[in-house]
């Protein structure tokens, strides 16, 4: 009885936790980018640092990561195929179809499409948790879509962005893998190595996450503040249609294959949102500053568009998500709310990591979805 009364809660207290991490992470991102558009000269010569500082991000994450992450994939294949599939087919072709309908610069349409070519965004889960969508499924399909990006996203830039700028596949490859899965099971061994302590200070990853990521956004507008003011509107209108499609079709494709509300709000998140971070990175170290602006914006309005749909979603289903609540959550608020421990993976544990890929616990996984 005390554990069933400790879940309304959990709920409470993560619903505010998550509001609280969807409100805070684009004001700090927001404030970055004013303040390398002001004060460039700050910032100049940070460039190469970017990839090192994203690789803080993703070792966040794994530490934040255990096996039974993978476990999904195994339960729901069909549901994370479609959603890898879905994720690396609308994003990548709505970048290329996007830059071609506004005649963007080849700078600004090889920044759009490798935005479109990235893995899922880092803020993806909560945003789904917030929405009552499906949050087993969504951990699910950004987490493979992360370990499959060094596979999967220097082809399909070089394909779709190789007739604006040249590049080099091989190279994309491997930053990818010295800034994102080196640094993923980095983290995810660290994590298993020494559990206990790293449970410890798993409460201050959501910070410094955010504040890393806040820095990349700083330093890639610093580097293009000059040409800012004259594409900041163009580059605002490609960001906004880019990801306003992506939420669309991604939804649009989970209730096409029958996956049922709940999955279908998930797979409009790990669609529409992308981890604009590793695109700012990658198009800081292979094309130009100028490249990397839509990264930047991408990185402020993606968490503002996800948090409002997700309301409007809320708002549309009473019914909680389907799954318990994030526990990462309360790194953002009040981990005293209740007297239950939260639990992660069926072991307790504070919350995690901004980056981290929030889940729900095995005994409140979603059932399999029915195939089309």
């Amino acid at each position: 009885m005390q554990t069933e009364q400790a879940i309304p809660n959990s709920t409470e207290s993560g619903d505010k936790a998550a509001r609280l991490a969807v409100t805070v992470f684009p004001v700090l991102v927001l404030a970055a980018g004013a303040l390398g558009l002001a004060a460039p000269d700050a910032f100049k010569g940070w460039g190469t640092n970017v990839p090192y500082l994203l690789g803080v991000v993703m070792f966040c994450m794994g530490l934040t990561m255990t096996p039974l992450d993978f476990q999904g994939v195994v339960k729901r294949p069909w549901a994370v195929a479609l959603g890898l599939v879905a994720h690396y087919l609308i994003m990548p072709g709505l970048g290329w179809l996007i830059a071609h309908a506004l005649g963007l610069s080849p700078q600004l349409a090889a920044g759009v499409i490798l935005v479109g070519c990235a893995p899922s965004g880092t803020a993806s889960n909560v945003v789904t948790y917030l929405a009552r969508g499906d949050v087993a499924l969504s951990v699910s399909v950004a987490t493979v879509s992360t370990v499959l990006a060094p596979l999967i996203t220097p082809p399909l830039t070089l394909l779709l962005a190789g007739e604006y700028l040249p590049v080099d596949a091989g190279s994309m490859v491997t930053d990818i893998l010295k800034t994102v899965l080196l640094p993923v099971i980095a983290g995810l061994v660290v994590r298993l190595l020494f559990g206990r302590h790293i449970g410890r200070m798993l409460s201050a990853l959501p910070w410094l996450s955010a504040l890393t990521i806040a820095a990349i956004v700083a330093i890639v507008v610093a580097g293009s503040a000059a040409a800012i003011k004259s594409a900041a509107a163009l580059v605002f209108l490609a960001v906004f249609l880019h990801n306003g499609l992506g939420l669309a079709l991604g939804y649009g494709a989970g209730k096409l294959a029958r996956l049922g509300q709940p999955a279908s709000r998930a797979m409009a998140f790990e669609v529409g949102m992308q981890n604009s971070g590793l695109a700012a990175s990658l198009a800081t170290a292979h094309f130009s500053p100028l490249a990397a602006l839509p990264s930047a914006v991408f990185s402020v309005w993606h968490n503002v568009s996800g948090a409002l749909v997700a309301a409007w979603m809320a708002r549309r289903n009473s019914s909680p998500s389907r799954g318990v609540p994030p526990c990462s959550l309360r790194a953002w608020g009040s981990s005293r709310t209740n007297s239950a421990k939260p639990v992660i993976n069926g072991a307790q544990g504070p919350g995690a990591g901004l980056s981290a890929r929030w889940k729900p616990t095995a005994a409140n996984d979603p059932p399999t979805p029915d195939p089309p």
